[in-house]
C-alpha cells in the first residue's frame, strides 16, 4: 500500500492529481483540507494560515499512519492574496505563510515519517525567476523575517497589489530554496528521498486568482480554454494535474542533478531555477530563520 500525504487537493491541478492518485490501486491518500475532499480520500482538517492547525494536522496524520510511513509528501496548496495587508493569527504576512512557511513546518514535522525512497514535492511558480518575465514582480530577497513582517522592510512596495505580487513570488522563491535545503538533511539523504520543486506554469481554469478582482478571476477560472489558445505558454489544468500525480506516484525520474520540474506548453521539463534560488548562503540562512519563526531548531 502506497501512502501519500497531500495539501491542495480539492481544486485546480491538485484535484486532478488527487483523483489520479485515488484511481490507482493499493494507494492511500491523506488529504489536508478545510472542507471535504474527493471521495476516497481521508480528509484531515488543515488551515494553512494557522501554524497551530498545521501541528494539529501533523498529529492527525501520525494517528492515522500508525506504524506506516509516508511514500509521497505532496505540498501543493497556495494562493495569491489581493494585497500585502493580510496577516495570519500568528502575525505573519498571509501569502508568505500559506505559500511557504506552513509547508516548511509540515516538512520539518513529517520528514521523520518518510519511507525509504520516498518522494517530496513542493509546488512553486516561475514568478520566482526574473528571467521568466511573468505578470508579477519578481522577488528582491528571501529574508524570512522581512517576508513574515513586511512592515519592517525599508524597501517594501507602496502599491498594495505590487506588494501582494512580490510577496507571492518571494514565497515561491523560498519554496525552491527549502527544497534544496531539505535534500541536504541527513535523514533525507540516508533514506534516498527524492525532493522536487514543481512549477505547473501559468494554468487558467484554476482558483489561483480567487482573490483577484472579479473580472480577472472569472476570466482566469471560466475561460481557460480560450486563454490557452490566445497565449501559447499557458498550460491546461489536466496536464498540470497529471504531471503532479505522476510525481506523487513515483512515476517521474528526474535527470541527475535536477530538482526543478516545470510544465511548459503542457510538457514536463527540467529547468534551472533563478540565480537567487541557487544561492547556497541564501538557502542556509532561510532554513535557519524559518526554523526560528516556527519555534524549531535549524
Amino acid at each position: 500500500m502506497r501512502t501519500i500525504v497531500m495539501t491542495g487537493g480539492t481544486s485546480g491541478i491538485g484535484e486532478v492529481a488527487a483523483r489520479q492518485i485515488l484511481a490507482t490501486p493499493d494507494t492511500r491518500l491523506l488529504l489536508g483540507t478545510r472542507g471535504r475532499g474527493p471521495a476516497g480520500a481521508e480528509s484531515v482538517r488543515l488551515d494553512l494560515t494557522r501554524l497551530a492547525d498545521v501541528r494539529s494536522f501533523v498529529e492527525g496524520v501520525n494517528d492515522r499512519l500508525g506504524t506506516s510511513e509516508i511514500d509521497a509528501l505532496v505540498l501543493n496548496a497556495g494562493e495569491n492574496q489581493p494585497n500585502g495587508d493580510g496577516r495570519t493569527p500568528d502575525g505573519f504576512e498571509t501569502s508568505f505563510v500559506v505559500n511557504y512557511l506552513a509547508h516548511y513546518l509540515l516538512l520539518r514535522l513529517l520528514s521523520p515519517r518518510l519511507a525509504d525512497g520516498a518522494v517530496v514535492s513542493l509546488t512553486t511558480s516561475g514568478t520566482h525567476d526574473p528571467e521568466e518575465d511573468t505578470m508579477l514582480p519578481p522577488p528582491r530577497h528571501a529574508d524570512a523575517a522581512l517576508l513574515a513582517h513586511p512592515d519592517r522592510d525599508p524597501d517594501r512596495d507602496a502599491e498594495p497589489r505590487v506588494a501582494a505580487g512580490r510577496a507571492y513570488s518571494a514565497a515561491n522563491l523560498c519554496t525552491i530554496l527549502a527544497v534544496r535545503a531539505l535534500a541536504l538533511q541527513p535523514e533525507v539523504v540516508a533514506k534516498n528521498v527524492t525532493v522536487l520543486a514543481y512549477d505547473p506554469g501559468p494554468t487558467p481554469g484554476t482558483g489561483l486568482l480567487r482573490n483577484a478582482p472579479a473580472v480577472a478571476n472569472i476570466a482566469w477560472r471560466v475561460f481557460g480554454g480560450l486563454l490557452r489558445r490566445m497565449v501559447r505558454r499557458y498550460n491546461s489544468k489536466e496536464a498540470g494535474g497529471a504531471h503532479l500525480g505522476a510525481i506523487a506516484l513515483g512515476r517521474v525520474n528526474p535527470p541527475a542533478g535536477r530538482y526543478y520540474a516545470a510544465v511548459r506548453r503542457d510538457a514536463l521539463t527540467w529547468l534551472e531555477p533563478s540565480k537567487l534560488a541557487r544561492d547556497d548562503r541564501v538557502r542556509d540562512v532561510l532554513w535557519r530563520d524559518s526554523a526560528s519563526l516556527v519555534g524549531l531548531q535549524p
